[in-house]
C-alpha cells in the first residue's frame, strides 16, 4: 500500500484509458496473428479474454515473450498509419483540464509512440501533459513509472497511476504508488475488482473527485 500523502502527480495509461482504441485493436488482431504466427482470436472469445490478466491473454494466444517487442513496434507503426481513426474517450479533455487547473502534475506512460499520442490528444490536450514517457514494453511500466517519479522529483506516495488493465495495477504496486482502474477500457470489471486497486473509476468525473479528495 502506498503512503497516504497528498496526490501531486497523476500518471495515465493511454490506450483504453484516454484513447478509445479497443475496436481498432480488435480489427487488426487477425492481421497481427497471421504476421507474427500466434493464435487468432475468435469473436466469441473476446469477452472471455477481457476477464483474463495481460499475462493470461498472452499465454492463451501462445505468443512467445521474445516476440512482444517486435509486435509492439509493429503496432506503433500501424497506429501511425491509421492515427486519424482514433478518438479520445468522452470527457477526456475536461478531465485533463480540471486536473491541470488543480495544480496536479500529469504524466503519460504508454507503449504507444509519443507522436501518435500527441496527434490523438490534439495540441490543447497534449499541452496539459507535463511529461511523456512512451514506447514502453508491455511489462516494462514499473521502470517507466520510476523514471517519471525521478524526473518529476516525486515520491511514490505522491503519485496515482491510472490504467485499464491488470498490468497497470501490478506495475504501480511494484513501485509503491496508488493505483486506480477505469472501467471503460479493455479489462472486464470483475477482473479489475478482483485486483483491488485503490480506486475504481466509472466516469472521468470520478477521477477528478478522487484526486480532489486526496489533495490534502
Amino acid at each position: 500500500m502506498a503512503e497516504t500523502q497528498p496526490i501531486r502527480l497523476v500518471i495515465f495509461d493511454f490506450d483504453g484509458t484516454l484513447s478509445d482504441s479497443g475496436d481498432w485493436f480488435l480489427s487488426v488482431v487477425d492481421h497481427l496473428s497471421e504476421r507474427f504466427k500466434f493464435r487468432s482470436v475468435d469473436p466469441g472469445e473476446v469477452e472471455m479474454l477481457r476477464h483474463k490478466s495481460s499475462r493470461e491473454v498472452i499465454e492463451h494466444l501462445r505468443i512467445p515473450k521474445w516476440k512482444l517487442p517486435r509486435i509492439a513496434r509493429y503496432v506503433r507503426k500501424l497506429v501511425n498509419e491509421h492515427v486519424m481513426q482514433f478518438e479520445l474517450f468522452p470527457g477526456t479533455p475536461d478531465l485533463l483540464q480540471q486536473l491541470a487547473d488543480t495544480g496536479v502534475k500529469i504524466a503519460l506512460v504508454t507503449s504507444n509512440a509519443k507522436s501518435n499520442a500527441k496527434i490523438i490528444l490534439g495540441p490543447e490536450n497534449a499541452a496539459r501533459i507535463d511529461l511523456f514517457v512512451c514506447g514502453s514494453s508491455l511489462f516494462g511500466k514499473a521502470a517507466k513509472f520510476r523514471r517519471v517519479l525521478k524526473k518529476m522529483k516525486m515520491s511514490p506516495g505522491e503519485a496515482l497511476a491510472i490504467g485499464d488493465e491488470t498490468r497497470d495495477v501490478d506495475s504501480a504496486r511494484e513501485v509503491g504508488m496508488r493505483c486506480g482502474s477505469v472501467l471503460w477500457g479493455y479489462a472486464g470489471e470483475a477482473l479489475l475488482v478482483e485486483m483491488k486497486p485503490d480506486a475504481l473509476f466509472r466516469t472521468p468525473e470520478d477521477i477528478i473527485d478522487y484526486v480532489a479528495a486526496h489533495r490534502g
